[in-house]
This record gives structure tokens, C-alpha cells and sequence, in this order.
């Protein structure tokens, strides 16, 4: 405690996150408070990442202790860049509230050249009042009030944009392993221990397959640890034994340790489970052992040994186990004594369970709610695969990979996400390496990395022994792929742990196929967007033409809006038996836009009759009110599929001595044309007629238009005049008109991006009407 503050500063850079990290984790190491780590590490992760994804400069994070508090400041160089807050303008991450969640209390402060966010914690624990973490190696679980908190999801390792918690490395048991202080220390166990025992979490590095805590089993709230630690103070006193444990069965009756004081050195329960052991254990009477080869003697490393049932309910829940370092120290009146003890220890020991039980499964469901209503929020499906594997990591594993498969593919590796930033890369390099999980409709183990060249996994390092299980997709009856998940290999799967990432494989599933349909849907609607517009736009001699379309929406729906200019060519040629045009030879044009009622397929279909008929009609020569009326009949011919279209059609040809072009042009109910001339002035142009597939027998007519050098023809569907802002209209009082007069003396293209950028900017609001436009000007 003699530094009261210590600081450090690190560059806008990713990796930066994780340095700050390891920084935080280590101050508080130092000082000799574990308890603060894990908050502290995951408040600092969120901090950090702001930091590096939306100020863009350098960071301080500076500890400091303040009224028997640790605070902690992340401080950069950006004043006035707004701190990002979910929902409201942050891409992903949860920002600040997560620091409210997590801290006593928290704070911004400004000055000229700076801003920092400064969090505190109280010394002794978890801000809420949780029961402080375990770690295990890197890992660490995060307690929350419902027994367990998901880890607020921020921008992974400081990369904008990505989501998922880059804090610390958490595992998913939200339990806690009693082990007794002296354990850490054989050479002074072996001698005579006394009748307390000081109960500490386990610590980082220990041997997580011995005395792996569980979240079934491993009852941590204060009324349990009570418990726990009377009943082994009690059984060394009563039978005079060297040590005592508490020894619970998991579901599949494998044993955990649940408390210990005393032992000489370190138990390694392994794959002990009750099957294991003797008549008398499965039969749930008390027994004595002078058998230092007897499976429970053998973990505790004990010479001799009384052991009586914990039961609850009529089922089996663990064992009380005192033990001693030399043969014969106990007779059978010592098993009947601590058969009377273990029966008082048994009801409220389960009761503290069936509690730790609810509260864990609490915190589990609200993780799974969580989980939906993040992967519910996205229809991008790599966005999805990544969301699936970074909701996985760290609270159900330290890696994750997702497999995806189709009918006609092989499986895929999609992606890849790991707890260490600095592994990810061997990780993947490993999968890509080894087998590809074989299709399976239920989980189970994958040992695939053996199948991995030797340089693959020599670079991979100690993730080649994790031990990993694997998940199949299953959505709509479909296999749609896999999700691999890993852990170091003695930090071995709880059942709760599998249990949960099956449900959330489940619901995984049908999030990315809903992602992969809708990029599907997306992707064919795209094409056939793209179908129902020209290739290309010709040159018109001594015209410059410019076009604009801009659907609106996501692209998950077809737009009802369309243009076409396309030439018409020599009367006669293509005529029976008369010459091919060649090319170059066209001496008039066509031109046409249009707005079809509605969107979707049906109004794709009207919109595609029309381009191509309009095309088909101007191949026979057929005069522009003829073509509209022509095409009248066909919409009306379609029924109840048919959809009502405005439609503007007009034919260009050039005047003599290049002066200008003339234009004769329909507008069926369609938004007027309007002329810009060289000095400003704007006026309408063409008479209204009736839209199209309203009336049958309407007889169009059109209308001349001579365009001399300079003027310009802009002609738009009403996404552009009805664009709105609050009640008001982009066609209002002349909107449109002066918008256009402000564009004279630029060319057609420069005349088509200034009114596009009008429509963009009338509203606040993205345009909820496709907008397409059509500029012609003389030149």
C-alpha cells in the first residue's frame, strides 16, 4: 500500500485494450486486492474500448485508492467527442451503463485538453453486493445478485464496430472452491494443523481438474460457506482427525470438493465419482478405511480415513470425509459419529444448494433472454456468427469457432473468436488445420486437432490439448452447421456449462438461418433490381444525359420505380428483308421513367412488363401514344395483378445543324418535366393525361418539346417531390423549381447529384420512396 497511485499510458491501438487490462490486473495484484479484479478488469475493458473506438487518441488509465476505494480513470485525449451510449448513437458495446452496474459509483470529468471517465469500487468485493469471483488461471467469473452476471458485451480487444466483451477472460461456473489457506504450502501442513482453518477462493494456476468448482454443486452464498466451514471445523474437533473435506456429487455423480482444511497438499479428485467407490458408499451407510489405496484415501492422501453420506430428500449429495495421516486412527464408533454429524450438516447444506441452485439458473436464464434479444437485433449473418461467438466467450468457454454448412458445401470454418486476443490467430490457423466437425444431431466431444500439421500446431502451443465439444445448428429441420467450443484441458466442462450452450446453439441456429435467408432474400432482390434497369445509357449526339436511382429500404425490396433510355434506329432497318442497323446508325431515342404502385414482386412485375414492352413497342415503330395506350391495355389485362403506373415516355430526335434536340413526350400521370433555361428560369412542360391501368380506350397524345444548347429536361418520379420532412413536402411552394434553378450553367451530371443531394438532405428521416430521376440537357 505504500503506492497510493499508479498510472500507466497506451497507444490507440487494439492491443491496447488488453494492456490495460493486464495493467489493472496487476496494480490490483500488488495491492493485495483480488476481490476488486475482475470488476475492475471488465469496467476498465469497456473504458479502454471507448477509448480507442470512438476518441481515436491515446489513454491513461491511473488507479488510485480514495476513501478506502479503488478508482480507476481511463482518461484520453479528445474533449469533445461525445461517450457513445447504447441504443442512442453506439454501433455495439453497452458503454456506460455497464460502469453503473458495476461500480459503487462513477463519474466524467473535463478539461481543456482531456476527458476521463473515473469508476470506483469498494474494497471489499463486487459493487452489488456479489460474492467474489473465482479465477481459475486466466479466468474469472463475474457474480452478479441473480448468483451470476453476464458480462456487458463491448467492442472486442478495442476493434469499432466488433461486438462482444473484451474484458477479462471469464469463466463461465459462478461458483466458488473453499480449499484451505495452508494448502498452497505442503511443508506446514504436514504438520499439526489447527482446529480453524481460513477459507480462501481457489487460486489463478490451480489444478482446475482436481478441484474444479461447479455450478451445480459448489454452494458459495454466505449461509452455505457458514456451513461448510462449522461442519469441518466440528468433524476434525470431534473425531481428532489431521484433516476434513466436504466431498459434493454432481448430476452425473462425480465428485467435487466442496470444502477441505487440513490435507497435506493439494486433493486430485480426477473423474472420482461414486460408482468408483465402495458397497458401503453406494449404499449410503457410513465406513472406516485403513486402505491408503482406497479411491477417496488415494485423492486426499490419506492413510486412514471415516466417511459418512450426505443425503437429502432420499438422493445422495456428497460425503464428509475426515482423514488422517497414519493407518488405524479411526474405528467404527468414529463412522457412527460422524454419520449423527453428517445428518445435521445434510438438510441445511442442501437447502443452501436448492438456493444456489435457483439464484445460478436465475442469472443463467436472464443470460439466454439476453442472448435472444442481442441475436434477434441483427439480420447480417457474419455479424450473427460473430455475435453467436462472442456471447459464448468467455462466460461458456475460452474459444469458440462457428462451422457453417449447406446442402451442397461442406462444412465451413465462419468464424473465430478466442478469450486471448494473442491466440486467436494460432486458433485458427489450428482449425483450419484439423478435422472439420462431422455432421451429428447431438453434442458431444471433438478431438479433431490431431488431424493438424506439425507446424500448425506448433505455433498453436497449448490450445492443441484444449478440450473442446461440439454443437450441431439445426434450424427448420435443416443441418446449417456447428459450433465448437473450448476450454484448457483441466478446466473441464460443468454440465450446466453444456447444458446452456446447447440452448443457445439452439437459438443460434435459428438466428443465423434467419440471417442467411434474409441475406438470401436481400442478395435476389438486389438482382432483380438490377434486371429491371437498362445496362447502360447511350450517347445521344448533342445531348448529355445523366441518370439517378436509389432504392429505398435496406435492398430487401424490390422498388417499384424505373427509367430506360434507349435508341430506336433506322425505320427501316431491321425490316423483312431489309439491312441490319449498324452500329452508330440510330437517328432517334427513347427515354422513359416510371413509378409502379407499391413494392415487392408484384410490382416488380408490372415494372418489368413495362420496360420491356416499352422497348418491344419502340422496335415496331410505333408512334409514343400508341406504345402508352398499348401498354394501358396490357396492365389492365393483367387483373388483379395488375398494379396502377405513372409513366413519363417521350422520343428524342436532334434538330438540324446541331441545335439542340426535340423532344415529343406523354406524361400519364406522371410528375411533369420541368426546363431549366441558361438564365435561370424554370417552367413546366407537357400537359397531365390519366395514369396507366385505370381506364380502358384512352387516347394519349404528346406533347413538343424543343430543347435548344444549354436548356435542361429533369424528369423524376415523386420519391423526389414527395420527400418529406414533418408535413412538409420537397414539392411544396415550388420546392423542386428552385432547387433546379440553382443548377444553371452545370452539366447533366452535376444537375443529377445536386437535386440527389437535395432529396438526401430535405429530411432527417432516411426517404421511405425510391427516388429515380432523368437529366437531359443540350449541349
Amino acid at each position: 500500500m505504500e503506492r497510493q497511485t499508479v498510472s500507466a499510458t497506451f497507444p490507440s491501438a487494439a492491443v491496447s485494450v488488453a494492456d490495460a487490462r493486464r495493467f489493472v490486473r496487476r496494480v490490483l495484484a500488488d495491492w493485495g486486492m483480488p476481490e476488486a479484479v475482475d470488476d475492475a478488469v471488465l469496467a476498465t475493458s469497456e473504458l479502454a474500448t471507448n477509448a480507442v473506438a470512438y476518441a481515436g487518441t491515446s489513454f491513461e488509465v491511473a488507479c488510485r485508492l480514495v476513501d478506502g476505494q479503488v478508482q480507476i480513470e481511463v482518461r484520453d485525449l479528445h474533449p469533445t467527442r461525445a461517450i457513445a451510449m447504447p441504443g442512442m448513437n453506439a454501433s455495439s458495446g453497452r458503454g456506460l451503463p455497464s460502469i453503473a452496474r458495476l461500480a459503487s459509483s462513477w463519474g466524467v470529468t473535463y478539461d481543456r485538453r482531456s476527458k476521463g471517465v473515473w469508476f470506483r469500487l469498494p474494497r471489499s468485493g463486487a459493487a452489488n453486493g456479489a460474492a467474489p469471483a473465482t479465477y481459475s488461471g486466466e479466468a474469472a467469473a463475474v457474480a452478479g445478485p441473480a448468483g451470476t452476471r453476464a458480462a456487458p458485451l463491448g467492442d472486442g480487444a478495442g476493434t469499432p464496430g466488433s461486438v462482444g466483451t473484451s474484458g477479462a477472460v471469464e469463466t463461465a461456473d459462478p461458483a466458488e472452491t473453499l480449499v484451505p489457506a495452508d494448502a498452497a504450502e505442503p511443508s506446514r501442513a504436514a504438520a499439526a494443523a489447527p482446529l480453524t482453518s481460513r477459507f480462501i477462493p481457489a487460486r489463478p494456476g490451480h489444478d482446475a481438474g482436481a478441484t474444479a468448482a461447479s455450478a451445480d454443486r459448489i454452494l458459495r452464498s454466505p449461509a452455505a460457506t457458514e456451513s461448510l466451514r462449522n461442519a469441518i471445523v466440528t468433524v476434525r474437533d470431534v473425531l481428532d482427525a489431521d484433516a476434513a473435506a466436504v466431498l459434493l456429487t454432481e448430476r452425473d455423480g462425480r465428485l467435487v470438493l466442496g470444502a477441505a482444511a487440513g490435507l497435506p497438499g493439494e486433493p486430485s479428485l480426477g473423474e472420482l465419482s461414486m460408482v468408483n467407490l465402495g458397497p458401503d458408499a453406494r449404499a449410503g451407510t457410513p465406513w472406516v478405511s485403513n486402505d491408503s489405496s482406497d479411491p477417496i484415501a488415494a485423492a486426499l492422501r490419506a492413510r486412514s480415513l471415516a466417511a459418512a453420506p450426505l443425503e437429502a430428500q432420499g438422493h445422495l449429495t456428497g460425503l464428509v470425509v475426515a482423514t488422517a495421516t497414519e493407518p488405524g486412527r479411526f474405528a467404527s464408533a468414529d463412522a457412527a459419529r460422524l454419520a449423527r454429524l453428517a445428518d445435521e450438516m445434510s438438510l441445511s447444506l442442501e437447502k443452501a444448494r436448492i438456493g444456489e441452485l435457483e439464484r445460478s439458473w436465475r442469472g443463467w436464464l436472464s443470460f439466454v433472454a439476453e442472448a435472444s434479444d442481442l441475436l434477434a437485433g441483427t439480420l447480417d449473418q457474419e455479424r450473427t456468427m460473430a455475435l453467436v461467438a462472442q456471447l459464448v466467450v468467455p462466460r461458456l468457454a475460452t474459444w469458440c469457432a462457428v462451422y457453417t454448412a449447406t446442402e451442397n458445401e461442406a462444412a465451413r470454418l465462419a468464424y473465430v473468436w478466442h478469450a486471448d486476443e494473442t491466440r486467436a490467430d494460432g486458433l485458427r490457423g489450428l482449425l483450419v488445420g484439423a478435422e472439420v466437425p462431422p455432421p451429428t444431431d447431438a453434442a458431444g466431444p471433438w478431438t479433431g486437432f490431431g488431424a493438424a500439421p506439425g507446424e500448425v500446431r506448433a505455433v498453436a502451443g497449448a490450445t492443441t490439448g484444449d478440450q473442446a465439444y461440439a454443437f450441431p445448428l439445426i434450424a427448420r429441420g435443416r443441418r446449417i452447421g456447428t459450433i465448437v467450443i473450448g476450454r484448457p484441458p483441466g478446466d473441464r466442462f460443468p454440465r450446466s456449462a453444456i447444458e446452456l450452450a446447447e440452448e443457445l446453439s439452439r437459438r443460434a441456429a435459428l438466428a443465423v438461418d434467419n440471417a442467411r435467408l434474409y441475406s438470401e432474400q436481400t442478395a435476389m432482390s438486389s438482382a432483380l433490381q438490377r434486371s429491371l434497369l437498362p445496362p447502360g445509357i447511350p450517347d445521344i449526339p448533342g445531348l448529355e444525359t445523366a441518370v439517378v436511382y436509389e432504392p429505398a429500404g435496406e435492398g430487401s425490396e424490390v422498388g417499384g420505380d424505373f427509367y430506360d433510355v434507349f435508341e430506336v434506329g433506322d425505320p427501316a432497318a431491321g425490316q423483312l428483308g431489309g439491312p441490319a442497323s449498324p452500329p452508330g446508325a440510330a437517328d432517334r431515342w427513347r427515354f422513359a421513367i416510371g413509378d409502379v404502385c407499391g413494392t415487392g414482386p408484384q410490382a416488380a412485375a408490372v415494372t418489368g412488363l413495362a420496360r420491356h414492352a416499352l422497348r418491344i413497342l419502340a422496335a415496331e415503330d410505333m408512334p409514343v401514344p400508341d406504345v402508352m395506350a398499348r401498354l394501358n391495355r396490357l396492365i389492365l389485362g393483367e387483373g388483379e395483378r395488375g398494379r396502377l403506373l405513372t409513366l413519363l415516355h417521350g422520343e428524342i430526335t436532334p434538330r438540324p445543324a446541331r441545335d439542340g434536340v426535340t423532344i415529343r413526350l406523354a406524361s400519364a400521370g406522371h410528375p411533369l418535366p420541368l426546363v431549366l433555361d441558361p438564365d435561370g428560369r424554370v417552367h413546366e412542360v407537357a400537359s397531365p393525361q390519366p395514369l396507366l391501368g385505370v381506364f380502358d380506350g384512352v387516347d394519349f397524345h404528346t406533347d413538343t418539346v424543343e430543347l435548344r444548347r444549354g436548356q435542361v429536361l429533369l424528369c423524376v418520379t415523386d420519391g423526389v417531390t414527395e420527400r418529406r420532412n414533418g408535413a412538409r413536402l420537397l414539392g411544396d411552394g415550388h420546392g423542386l423549381e428552385q432547387v433546379l434553378a440553382g443548377c444553371a450553367g452545370l452539366s447533366a451530371g452535376a444537375v443529377a447529384a445536386r437535386v440527389q443531394r437535395a432529396v438526401r438532405d430535405f429530411g432527417p428521416e432516411p426517404s421511405n420512396d425510391d427516388v429515380a430521376l432523368i437529366v437531359l440537357r443540350a449541349s
